[in-house]
Parts: structure tokens; C-alpha cells; sequence
């Protein structure tokens, strides 16, 4: 008789069941977690998760296309496989972003699988977001204790500038991502010193290349540096997995660059943001060593603040002062305390002490790339700092962690308060700056912080007081950054220059802010009153508007045109910065989305007029800049060409390769845009050639409000007239 155990037909369901007894396994351990854990702990890690997953995805379709410029790159790239691999700003592959494509990979693979819409596109920051979250509690539970990770989770999900980022179609979620995977990994290769951790460190790093080149390397000197310092390997065996590393960094990232250098010019999109059509021009140029000197060559000038970098004051406080204060420095100076008292507390350590290459891996973060943002004299924008949510995040719950474990030495209780207290009156002055906003909550956090100082002081004396000063602690430090969280995502977002909670004003530390970008003050409308508000007319800076138009600057707009800095635009369009057409967005049907501004909303007219016999054409239609043919080919899924790129300043097409192309029928409709765009920062001028050329060959017609030219008949020359459709 056949053993059963031997018998193929009976040990495949034996197997079966095995695999599903493993599985459910897995399941209870990942929620029970670590055996030692609390009852409470696993629990308590969804709720954050969960927590944090709300925040992000909350009505996440209300920002629309948020920035326009990515999501037309996107909706290319999820109907043409030539767009999606270079990353082009079109289907019909004129020009690429000015980014790596890796970002546009994901979004686009989520339109492939849901369709278009700015839910598909928007949904994958939000889970990036989320994963983040998780990767930072991990990093921090791994050597220390819980509470402890889920103070540095909380932190980071809180962080004003992440919940911006982590609901904006910007490369920035994936990146930050990214580095915090290879930090994860890095950390993991340093416990065990197995090669494999960091070889898949170096895979992260390198895609983060692929998300926004350079500033993924920002952190290989710290995980390198830390790897080769702790990991419990022989020096010459560290070394070794360091090399193999950059190999696995050098694969991951130059796979995709050998592609475009390699493949001839004429069989490519050209590479958006450079001006000789090189990814290495653009690599080091433009989004390199330009972001750090301010020599980007075609880039769009900046010049909104003094001091020495055109987009703003540069220097050791940067981040303390102007757009970035409210942004991200929040626990910043917490950060900052906890990584000293770290260092402190771990001197005596051995060298292959995880705790401390804890420390050093996110603190060292913090410092390389804080001072990279800080001292950077070219373009660098307060969402950037999204990069530094993790490693404040992480460094407050690890100090947090170690002071309070020292409590019963006077220092640790000392050290705990000071920085306390220096956390609360950082967060009222930065609570002051948004004049109106939920004016409670200031004397709220003032008292908790005090509060919590008393107790932490005198708590080992009186143990009932230990709940109090928890509980104070973390009022006084996350309310904060929580309400301005909570702003953030009920409030959409659009355009290149997109900022997180109300509009602040920080008077001499940065003066106010230029054009935000959201529609509303719903947060502080809704809880703002009832305790010495100001009605439903907030946040006026210097003569605002009334009514129900909150947060303008200097006398802003009207309607539902909030956050507007110096008188913005009319009707629908949020987010507009100077109401003009660089620097802000078109009334419905206008100019478009502006070379900063957001999309804008295109007419049926014009829609009808595009998408005529638009299967004839490889452009449904050419305008300068990529803002301004985004609008319209999200608005027809049509091709349009973004003559000039993101800036209008790339030499791409050139006036003859235009004029050919219109020779040889390939684009139907001029969009003008009533600027002459081009010469920027040195920049190529064919963008002003092309419009030029077209005002003086082709009639032009007025579509909807829009001066549109048909380049589908005969050249006629110059000509003045105007028609109507």
C-alpha cells in the first residue's frame, strides 16, 4: 500500500495547507510584532499608518492635476511607451521633463491600471508617503523602544511639508522614500554586516538618481561614512561591500543614462532643462553644482528675496526663516538638541554599536542636506525640505527615547525641558506668523509646553506625574504642526511653488510670503473662531481682501482666488503667485498655467478647435513652456508641443526644425502665449524666434479668448486681423 506522505496527489494539498498555516503565521506575527511588545504596540503602529494614510489620501482629487507639468509627462507616458521611458513631456516625444523619469514611471503605471484622473496620479505619493512613515518607525524601533518609533513616525506624518509632498505628483515623495529604504538598508547592513544590505542600499540611491539625480547623492557620503565606521567586518571586507555598492548604485542609475547618451539625438526626445541636449549637461548643470552656485543656465530667475542666492536669502537660518520655517523647522531645533544629546549618550559605545550608527545615519542626514539647502545659491524651493521629515522625525523620537529613559540623572530632566520649552516658543512664534489661524491654539501649546517643563523637572518625585508630562510633551510639540497638517490637506494645491498650511508673514526673518498655492483657510475658518477669531476675512497681510477671500498678501484678489501674493488672477484658478503670466495663472481659457503658475482651465471652444482632425497631426498644437501646453493636452489628451520646455529657455525645437515641422504637417495650432519666452538666465532665445516667425507668416484667430494660429493652411505673412470661433 502507497504511503500517503509519498503519494504526489496527497502531498500537494498537504503542501498547500502548509503554505496557508505559514501565511496565517505571518499574518498574527505581523500584527502581534515583536514577542516582547506590548499589548498595544502593533495596534498602535496601524493607528499611525492609518492615520497617516488619511492624511494623505483625503479627498486627494481636489488638487486636480496639482502640478500640471508632471501630470501631462504622465498622462504621455501612460499612452506611449517611447514617452514613458524617456520621461517626455508629450507623446508626440518633443522633449523630456526636466527630471529623471522614475517618479513618472510609477504615477504612470497607475493610470495605465485606474485610468487618468488626478486621483490615479495622486495615489501613489500618498502610499510612498505612507511607507515612509513605516520605514521611519522601523529605523528607530530597531534599537530602540517603541514609544520611541512612534513619536518618530508621528513626527514625520505631521511634518507640514510632507503632508504637502505626500499629496503632490512632484518627484519628491518617491525620493524621499527612497533614501529613507536605503537608510533602512544601510542600518540593517551594519547589525549583521551581510553584503546584501547595503549592495540594495545602493539600488535605492541609485533610482532616487533616476527621481532627481544629485540630490539622491546628498546621503551616500553619510551612509558610506557610517557603514565603513560601524559596520562588524574587517576594514578591508567593509571596503569591499562599499565598492559593491557604487557598483550596484552605478548599475541601477546608469542603465537608464547609458540609453540617452547613447541613442542618437534624432531617434529621442530631447532633454528637457539642458541646453545641448545632454542628460550629463543636466545632470551637473542645471539640476547639479547650479542648485548649490546659482549658475543654471536657462533656468527661470528667481530674485524673490535679498541676500545672496536669487531665490532668496541664503546662510546657516535659512531654514528658520522666509517660506521654509513653517515648512519643516517645527522640531527642527528638537532634531538638532537630540542628535548632540545622542552623540553624548553613546560616546562610550563600541564602534559597531547600532544605536549610535542610528544617530549618526539620520543625523547626518539632517546636517549634509540641511546645510545643502541652507547655503544653496540657486533654485531651491521650501518643498524641498521634505527631504529632512524622516531624519527630524527620527532624531526626535530617538532623543525623546534616551532622555527619557535617563530621567532619574537631573541633567536628562534639565536637558528635557530646555528643549521643551524651546520647542513651544518656536512653535508660538511660528503660530503667530499666520496671523488668525486658530488663535487658541498658541496659549494651548504655551501652557502645555510649560506644563510638561514643570513636570519633567520634577516627575521622578512624584511618579503621578509622568502620564502629565508625556501627555504635555507631545501637545506642546506636534499640535502645531498637526493643525497646520490638517490645513494642508483640506486645502488643494496647485502649480510649480506649491506650500503647505496658511500664509505666513515672518516680518524681518523672511517678510511675507509670495503666491501660495491653495484655495482656502478651511482648517482655521472652521476651528479658528469662537475664541478671539476674526469672522471669515483671516490671515490679511498688508491691506487683504475681505469677505470670503482669505490669505492674500498685498491686496490680493477676489472670488475664490485665495493665497494670492500680489493681486492675482480671476475666477477659479488657485494658487496664483503674481497674477501675471510668469509667475502666476490665467484666468479660464487664458494664457495657461504660466511658467510657474498651475493649470488653467481651457474652453470648449478651444477643446473642439484642437482636437478637430487631430489625428492628422503628431502636435495637436504648440505653446511655449510646459506649463502652458500642459493645460491643454491634459484637457484633449492630445500631444502639444512645450516649445522651449519647462522654462521656454531649451533650444528645442529650434526656429528651422519648427518651421519643418510645420512644412511637413505635423503641428495644427499656435497657442500664443502673449510673452516672448526664451533668453532666460542665459537660456536660448528659439522659443521668441518661433512665435516671431509664426505672428508673421500665419492669421492669427481668437478661440474662446485665446489668440490661437492655424498652421495647417498656407503661410499668408503678416497680419493684423482677428477672428472669432
Amino acid at each position: 500500500m502507497t504511503s500517503t506522505l509519498s503519494h504526489p496527489a496527497a502531498a500537494a494539498p498537504a503542501a498547500a495547507g502548509d503554505r496557508r498555516s505559514r501565511a496565517g503565521r505571518l499574518a498574527r506575527a505581523a500584527w502581534r510584532g515583536r514577542a516582547t511588545d506590548a499589548a498595544w504596540v502593533r495596534p498602535a503602529f496601524l493607528g499611525l499608518l492609518v492615520v497617516a494614510a488619511v492624511l494623505y489620501v483625503w479627498d486627494l482629487a481636489a488638487s486636480g492635476w496639482a502640478n500640471a507639468f508632471y501630470s501631462a509627462a504622465v498622462q504621455a507616458g501612460s499612452s506611449n511607451w517611447e514617452a514613458f521611458l524617456y520621461g517626455s513631456s508629450d507623446a508626440g516625444n518633443s522633449i523630456t521633463v526636466d527630471k529623471p523619469p522614475a517618479s513618472l514611471w510609477v504615477m504612470a503605471l497607475s493610470v495605465r491600471i485606474f485610468g487618468l484622473s488626478s486621483w490615479s496620479i495622486l495615489l501613489p505619493e500618498a502610499l510612498m508617503g505612507v511607507a515612509t512613515v513605516a520605514l521611519v518607525y522601523l529605523i528607530v524601533r530597531r534599537r530602540f523602544s517603541a514609544s520611541a518609533g512612534l513619536i518618530a513616525g508621528a513626527a514625520t506624518a505631521l511634518t507640514p511639508v510632507a503632508v504637502l509632498m505626500f499629496r503632490f505628483n512632484n518627484p519628491d515623495a518617491l525620493l524621499v522614500l527612497l533614501v529613507t529604504l536605503a537608510t533602512y538598508l544601510t542600518l540593517r547592513g551594519i547589525e549583521d554586516g551581510r553584503i546584501r544590505w547595503i549592495l540594495w542600499a545602493g539600488v535605492a540611491v541609485g533610482f532616487g538618481f533616476l527621481t532627481k539625480q544629485l540630490q539622491a547623492f546628498l546621503v551616500v557620503p553619510v551612509l558610506g561614512g557610517v557603514y565603513l565606521v560601524a559596520a562588524p567586518r574587517r576594514i578591508g571586507v567593509r571596503l569591499g561591500h562599499l565598492a559593491g555598492a557604487l557598483g550596484t548604485l552605478l548599475l541601477s542609475a546608469g542603465w537608464w543614462v547609458a540609453i540617452v547618451e547613447l541613442v542618437p539625438a534624432n531617434l529621442r526626445p530631447y532633454i528637457g532643462g539642458s541646453q545641448t541636449n545632454d542628460f550629463l549637461e543636466l545632470t551637473f548643470g542645471y539640476n547639479g553644482f547650479g542648485r548649490l552656485t546659482g549658475q543654471e543656465t536657462g533656468s527661470v530667475t528667481g530674485g524673490f528675496g535679498g541676500g545672496a542666492g536669487a531665490w532668496g536669502a541664503t546662510g546657516l537660518l535659512r531654514l528658520f526663516g522666509t517660506d521654509f520655517a513653517t515648512q519643516i523647522s517645527w522640531l527642527l531645533p528638537a532634531a538638532l538638541a537630540f542628535l548632540v544629546v545622542g552623540l553624548v549618550v553613546t560616546r562610550r559605545a563600541a564602534r559597531t554599536d547600532a544605536s549610535r550608527a542610528t544617530v549618526l545615519l539620520l543625523g547626518g542626514t539632517l546636517v549634509v542636506t540641511g546645510l545643502a539647502f541652507s547655503l544653496g545659491a540657486g533654485i531651491i524651493h521650501p518643498y524641498y525640505s521634505v527631504a529632512l521629515a524622516p531624519a527630524i522625525g527620527g532624531l526626535v523620537g530617538i532623543g525623546a527615547s534616551m532622555l527619557w529613559t535617563a530621567r532619574a540623572a537631573w541633567w536628562a530632566r534639565i536637558a528635557a525641558a530646555v528643549v521643551l520649552l524651546a520647542t513651544t516658543a518656536w512653535a508660538i512664534v511660528l503660530l503667530a506668523a499666520a496671523r488668525g489661524f486658530v488663535p487658541w491654539l498658541a496659549p494651548v501649546i504655551g501652557a502645555a509646553g510649560l506644563l510638561g517643563a514643570a513636570a519633567l523637572l520634577v516627575g521622578p518625585r512624584i511618579r503621578a506625574l509622568a502620564p502629565v508630562a508625556i501627555v504635555a510633551a507631545l501637545v506642546a510639540g506636534l499640535a502645531g504642526p498637526a493643525a497646520f497638517a490638517v490645513d494642508t490637506t483640506l486645502t488643494p494645491h496647485t502649480g510649480s511653488l506649491p506650500t503647505a498650511g496658511p500664509a505666513v508673514s515672518l516680518g524681518s526673518a523672511g517678510g511675507p510670503r509670495f503666491g501660495g498655492t491653495g484655495t482656502g483657510q478651511r482648517f482655521g475658518r472652521r476651528f479658528g473662531q469662537g475664541f478671539g477669531g476674526n469672522g471669515f476675512t483671516p490671515r490679511q497681510g498688508f491691506g487683504g481682501g475681505t469677505g470670503f477671500t482669505p490669505r492674500q498678501g498685498f491686496g490680493g484678489g477676489t472670488g475664490f482666488t485665495p493665497r494670492q501674493g500680489f493681486g492675482g488672477g480671476t475666477g477659479a484658478t488657485p494658487g496664483q503667485g503674481f497674477g501675471g503670466r510668469a509667475f502666476g495663472g490665467g484666468a479660464a481659457g487664458g494664457f495657461g498655467g504660466g511658467l510657474l503658475g498651475g493649470s488653467t482651465t481651457v474652453s470648449s471652444a478651444v477643446t473642439s478647435a484642437l482636437t478637430q482632425d487631430a489625428s492628422r497631426y503628431t502636435w495637436a498644437a504648440a505653446a511655449i513652456g510646459s506649463q502652458n501646453a500642459a493645460s491643454y493636452q491634459l484637457a484633449t489628451g492630445l500631444a502639444v508641443m512645450p516649445i522651449g520646455g519647462f522654462n521656454g529657455s531649451d533650444p528645442s525645437p529650434t526656429l528651422a526644425q519648427f518651421e519643418q515641422d510645420v512644412a511637413n504637417g505635423r503641428i495644427h495650432w499656435f497657442i500664443a502665449s502673449g510673452m516672448r519666452g526664451g533668453g532666460s538666465n542665459g537660456g536660448s532665445n528659439a522659443s521668441a524666434q518661433i512665435e516671431a516667425w509664426v505672428e508673421q507668416h500665419f492669421t492669427p484667430q481668437t478661440i474662446g479668448g485665446v489668440t490661437m494660429y492655424d498652421l495647417s493652411g498656407a503661410a499668408t505673412g503678416s497680419s493684423s486681423t482677428s477672428s472669432n470661433a
